[in-house]
């Protein structure tokens, strides 16, 4: 206990050292909001007046999974805009972006193995999915092909099979458990972290690959199995199996389709095609079958049984539902109209991901961002605060296809890089551009925050470095160069402007919850989301009082 109470003197000292030492070369003098309005908003975020659970409880087990243009989505694109507007936000509204693509919803599921012995399946299918034609009972084949020449023992005999295309995985006892939070020596190692535009500017420059013999080896499995889902079609299965690609005990980490496309003769092709189909697209549907991924458990079981000699008969019914009347994607907007008439068309942004996979309900990924950005405004509305720029709440949708929602808003709104033939891309901004002073998000499970990461910019430090000293003893305290990347802040960041997501602990996140059927409400962390929520409402009240805009990173 004495050495693990020394080393935390000594990771404190390490970490707020260089920050005050920074804090003296900042461009302006630092606003901190008067301690008084931190205690306004800790009294509403971490004590019983918090709404951030009831606003949770209603995204995920009323609402539900919320796959983007799903009609789950739409409704939780309205019920959030309502809810801020009846909380006191102003233009509350959302904006479309796209088009996307169709929307899809699973209506009935289920698989059953008949025999030899009846048994249902832990399962579920994967995201635009095709239907079954009604319930489909087939034998159960393995197909394992590697090369070209592979495919002719398959050839003529999968007609209406239920065809398993994962190789059994060998699964471990868990000593370890499942949840876990950032340990000292990894927040440490996080703020010693070198920026990662230097690590960037030593690494790949970009252009194609080398083509190496192993990098030909590899591309030319990939088109073998590029090949596999044609013959599939081709070859008439009737459902294609595969297991949960990780995970146990139930456990099914679940996304999109899979799209047969159009194989190239070159395999260097594949760096630089644009045309391939993505399971939204109406062209798709044509070049799927349906698709299930099976728990581990389940999945093994029924390879060692056709291992064994044994044929199951299964019985799968996929009943899903395509929607292509509103082909577009929307986000969900709301504003605390800034109180300063030299400031207030200026903006303080935050937000998160209001889209999910279908298999859970999108607690962890990322009703709990969405939640927590709620609350935080919610928070200072309540406090009776008055920031002197206008705070804009932005829920996106079509993240988990690509950042869609806030790129588009980004383009939209700010600006985007353009490219030049033979020179560097430039940055092509909007009017809005110099409007704009931070974005904050919030979009790794349930964790509560521990720092930010600061995306290289290292002219923000010590203005995050004075606004989470009433935190440390909540737990953050650390600042970090380096990033944390798939999530929204990088299409703010993608055009120079200050995007910035928090630090979380990692609780279940990759090991239960992330895309899986696991991702739901009785998984949040209730003291962790008020603590976030607290957190960042101060930090965006403070953003957005300040005398100048969060310092943008030098180049641009």
């Amino acid at each position: 206990m004495l050495r693990r109470k020394i080393f935390g003197v000594f990771l404190m000292y390490a970490l707020l050292l260089p920050v005050g030492a920074l804090a003296q070369t900042a461009p302006h003098k630092i606003y901190t909001a008067p301690e008084a309005d931190i205690q306004k908003i800790r009294d509403q975020g971490m004590t019983e007046k918090s709404q951030v659970m009831n606003t949770l409880n209603y995204l995920t087990n009323v609402i539900g999974p919320r796959l983007t243009n799903s009609p789950n989505m739409k409704r939780a694109n309205e019920w959030t805009r309502d809810t801020m507007a009846e909380w006191g936000m102003q233009n509350a509204h959302l904006e479309s972006w796209g088009p996307f693509g169709r929307g899809w919803q699973l209506n009935n599921f289920s698989a059953q193995v008949n025999a030899p012995m009846p048994f249902p399946l832990i399962a579920y299918p994967k995201a635009w999915s095709p239907s079954t034609k009604g319930a489909v009972t087939g034998d159960v084949v393995k197909v394992d092909i590697k090369t070209e020449a592979d495919f002719a023992k398959y050839k003529g005999k999968l007609r209406g099979k239920i065809v398993l295309a994962s190789p059994i995985r060998e699964l471990k006892a868990d000593f370890g458990g499942m949840a876990s939070r950032a340990t000292d020596t990894e927040l440490l190692e996080l703020a010693n972290a070198m920026n990662p535009g230097a690590r960037q500017r030593r690494g790949n420059r970009g252009g194609m690959p080398e083509m190496t013999p192993e990098l030909r080896k590899r591309l030319e499995q990939f088109l073998v199995s590029m090949k596999v889902a044609n013959f599939l079609i081709e070859e008439g299965a009737a459902v294609l199996m595969e297991s949960s690609s990780r995970g146990s005990g139930g456990t099914i980490f679940v996304q999109g389709a899979s799209v047969a496309q159009d194989v190239p003769d070159d395999p260097m092709e594949i760096f630089s095609r644009r045309d391939r189909l993505s399971p939204q697209d109406k062209a798709a549907e044509a070049k799927m079958i349906p698709q299930v991924v099976v728990a581990i458990e389940d999945y093994n079981r029924l390879a060692r049984m056709v291992d064994q000699g044994v044929t199951p008969k299964v019985t799968v019914n996929v009943d899903a539902q395509y929607f292509d009347d509103d082909l577009m994607g929307y986000n969900t907007i709301a504003e605390i109209p800034g109180s300063d008439p030299n400031l207030k068309d200026e903006v303080v942004m935050l937000g998160g991901h209001l889209d999910s996979w279908h298999s859970g309900t999108g607690a962890t990924d990322n009703a709990a961002g969405c939640a927590v950005m709620m609350e935080a405004a919610r928070i200072i509305l309540a406090s009776g605060l008055k920031p002197r720029r206008t705070i804009r709440v932005a829920l996106w949708s079509g993240e988990e296809q690509g950042l869609n929602g806030s790129r588009a808003y980004v383009k939209q709104h700010f600006g985007e890089m353009v490219q030049n033939e033979g020179s560097a891309p430039t940055l092509k901004k909007t009017p809005e551009y110099e409007k704009f002073s931070a974005y904050y998000n919030l979009d790794n499970g349930t964790g509560k925050i521990r720092g930010v990461y600061m995306q290289g910019n290292e002219l923000v430090r010590p203005y995050f470095a004075e606004w989470l000293q009433p935190f440390v003893k909540d737990g953050a305290s650390t600042l970090t160069l380096s990033n944390t990347g798939g999530t929204d802040h990088l299409s703010f960041d993608a055009i120079g402007l200050p995007g910035c997501q928090f630090i979380q602990d990692e609780i279940e996140y990759s090991t239960r919850t992330h895309h899986s059927n696991q991702d739901v409400y009785d998984r949040i962390q209730a003291d962790d989301m008020k603590q976030a929520a607290t957190i960042i409402a101060a930090f965006v009240y403070q953003t957005a009082m300040m005398d100048e805009q969060l310092p943008k990173k030098p180049s641009h």
